[in-house]
């Protein structure tokens, strides 16, 4: 667990920065937030997802908390530290729930003061729903938490970090390169969701919504999607998540083939990978 008495800063307070605000708060931590919305403040408080929060950021507030977690877009994040990192206090471990790692960890690192630290951090969690009225921790519960250290981090800070997403209830915590995280990312994350925009673009869907089955509503579920954020994703990692787009592109052409030359052995060779594979997934 985090040492007790550590102070914690959520900056954004949407679903994921409200999830782990709420997390961190049931846990027995000072959570304070920063976020643009009186209303969103207004309900975080009513609700003791927090114990205290601003609408503005100034240094009296700021510099209070030890740790910070930047649930921002990448681009209002790198801004946000450009702005107001004299804000915090010396020693301070700050950290993100950023979806890209390459695009932010090193702009972050070259521009912070030499007293603070930066430790990635993405919670491979979430919703097809936004805001801090949808905030639930119980998400995190069991789910898969990915740190991204450089060699300017201290092993303290990375453990720290790591301690975040125990406290937070995920289950598997690995750490990885920005690198290495963005390639995973690409495929697991971001190719996925762009292979469901595409399937809804597809067929105009309303008279279909009265004949789907379960296959077509799972394989879709992510495309209810924030196009703010995720077109922002997808082109702060775009040389990965093209690559990835190609490798897909590939085997669905091998399949399509297979299915136009009435290829039994090829497609039930596919079936029988795509199975076995799958599988481990649910180990």
């Amino acid at each position: 667990m985090l040492a007790q008495g550590t102070r914690i800063l959520i900056v954004g307070l949407g679903l994921i920065g409200g999830s782990y605000a709420e997390g961190l708060r049931k846990a027995g931590y000072e959570v304070g937030a920063v976020t643009r919305s009186q209303k969103t403040l207004d309900y975080a408080l009513a609700k003791g997802i927090i114990d205290s929060g601003s609408i503005e950021v100034t240094e009296d507030y700021v510099s209070r908390f030890d740790i910070v977690v930047f649930a921002l877009y990448p681009h209002v994040f790198l801004s946000w530290i450009e702005r107001y990192q004299g804000f915090i206090r010396p020693g301070a471990l700050l950290t993100d729930v950023t979806g890209v790692k390459r695009a932010v960890v090193y702009k972050v690192e070259e521009m912070l003061r030499p007293d603070l630290e930066f430790v990635g951090a993405h919670p491979m969690a979430g919703r097809e729903v936004y805001g801090v009225e949808n905030a639930d921790s119980s998400i995190f519960k069991g789910a898969n938490y990915i740190v991204t250290p450089t060699p300017a981090n201290t092993e303290q800070a990375v453990r720290t970090c790591e301690e975040l997403g125990r406290t937070l209830g995920f289950g598997c915590i690995s750490r990885l390169t920005p690198e290495m995280h963005d390639e995973m990312i690409g495929f697991l994350s971001q190719l996925t969701h762009c292979i469901a925009v595409a399937l809804m673009n597809s067929k105009e869907s309303e008279h279909l919504a009265k004949f789907t089955g379960d296959s077509f509503r799972d394989l879709t579920r992510i495309a209810r999607i924030n196009e703010g954020m995720w077109s922002e994703l997808f082109l702060l990692n775009r040389d990965e998540l093209l690559s990835q787009m190609d490798l897909f592109a590939e085997k669905f052409g091998e399949l399509r083939e297979a299915v136009a030359e009435g290829d039994i052995p090829k497609m039930q060779e596919m079936m029988r990978i795509s199975t076995e594979r799958r599988s481990r997934f649910d180990k």
